[in-house]
């Protein structure tokens, strides 16, 4: 069975603008710092509102801003 990786380069792109503390892309996107440490450590993979809402913050594609990646389970039974 396959995995999927979700990850995502905010915590990058908070520090290239003006390094843009957790609490104030919270607050722009109207969520939680809570919500933004568990999506910048892929413990919570957004909604796809909020992952639209976190690029456009950032004013970038959502592709630059999260990747996944599969991965194959080379284990067979």
């Amino acid at each position: 069975m396959s995995k999927f990786v979700i990850s995502n380069t905010i915590r990058k792109l908070r520090f290239y603008n003006n390094e843009m503390t957790q609490q104030e892309l919270a607050k722009k996107t109207g969520v939680s710092r809570q919500t933004i440490v568990a999506i910048e450590n892929s413990k919570y993979s957004p909604s796809l509102e909020l992952a639209f809402r976190i690029s456009e913050v950032f004013k970038i594609k959502l592709e630059d801003v999260f990747s996944y990646e599969i991965i194959e389970d080379n284990d067979k039974k």
